[in-house]
């Protein structure tokens, strides 16, 4: 079932391993329930550490993003309460079958997209997506499913050159299966802005973003994202606690930093919503217009400094998505 509730759906994807991924997904998800925003957090990791980090007891459960796929119908009996306003549809390791098994299904890398139909008539505002660290059938669901890309990553070299593979699966998904997804940005995780490795890192990832502006490319208008999250132990330790960084240490620097981003990101969407509503606004009157036989107005033409900004995907329950004018 369609739903009228605009949605931001957002896939956190990294192959590489322990580079904040999984910690971005939870507290960004954290961040917009604590402002008040619906938000639904699943888990595509077999590993299940974005449930754990939550303080999702795994073991117990009795439905899980595995039968969720399997089953898309059935969706809702999985999704568990969290925190006010923030659900999860947790992991479990079971999940690292799922590849076998959804391979023999019918449109088989649009399973998540059918759960996120099923579960349209809760209304979420935002869809955080924690994707596995691999680039395997779970993380085309994901893709297919989001309309948007953050890539959670540290500042080394190493890291950059994994970049280029992600955005290649991205360019790869975009064309196959979701043309509309877009990637937004990286997420820089322990950053150190200190140190002269990191600062020519985050000036050829700035040089590499700023020369896709020329391009038709899914990324671009990505930018790195701002603030950077600081090299904070805190967010190291919170998940042993089942607890989010805001619960576990909320003055720490980790939370200061996503507490941050989080606040860019909703008064990106939310620029974008009224953004969205002025064009449908406009389009009825136009309508109206050439029903009564009067002369069509022109349409307000956005500033220079709006047309150079990024592109915020709207998605509105099934629908689609509708490109709205963006903040930085």
């Amino acid at each position: 079932m369609a739903s009228s509730k605009l949605q931001r759906r957002v896939a956190f994807m990294n192959q590489k391993g322990g580079v904040g991924k999984t910690t971005t997904a939870v507290s960004l998800a954290a961040a917009y329930a604590l402002a008040g925003r619906r938000t639904l957090l699943i888990d595509l990791d077999p590993q299940a550490h974005a449930s754990l980090h939550v303080g999702v007891d795994v073991g117990s459960l009795e439905s899980s993003v595995y039968d969720a796929l399997l089953e898309p119908a059935n969706a809702s009996k999985g999704v568990v309460n969290a925190r006010e306003n923030l659900d999860v549809l947790p992991s479990t390791t079971d999940l690292a079958a799922a590849e076998l098994e959804l391979a023999s299904l019918p449109d088989r890398h649009r399973r998540l997209e059918m759960v996120l139909d099923a579960l349209a008539s809760r209304e979420y505002e935002f869809v955080l997506l924690d994707c596995p660290p691999s680039l395997g059938l779970l993380t085309l669901n994901a893709l297919t499913a989001a309309r948007e890309v953050m890539i959670p990553m540290q500042a080394h070299f190493l890291a950059l050159q994994g970049v280029s593979k992600l955005l290649d699966t991205v360019r790869l998904v975009a064309r196959s299966t979701n043309p509309r997804l877009r990637v937004t940005g990286v997420v820089l995780c322990a950053h150190d802005a200190t140190t002269t490795h990191t600062r020519e890192v985050v000036a050829d990832l700035e040089s590499f973003f700023t020369a896709a502006r020329t391009q038709e490319c899914p990324w671009k208008f990505a930018r790195v994202l701002r603030p950077a999250i600081r090299r904070n132990i805190k967010l190291a330790e919170c998940p042993s606690f089942g607890q989010t960084v805001f619960e576990y240490a909320p003055s720490a620097s980790g939370a200061e930093d996503y507490k941050a981003l989080a606040a860019s990101m909703i008064r990106e969407w939310d620029e974008a919503l009224k953004s969205d509503a002025l064009r449908s606004e406009t389009a009825r009157g136009e309508t109206a217009r050439h029903a009564s036989g009067s002369a069509p107005q022109p349409a307000p033409q956005p500033s220079a400094e709006t047309a150079a900004q990024p592109v915020v995907r709207v998605s509105r329950g099934d629908a689609g998505s509708v490109p709205a004018s963006s903040v930085a």
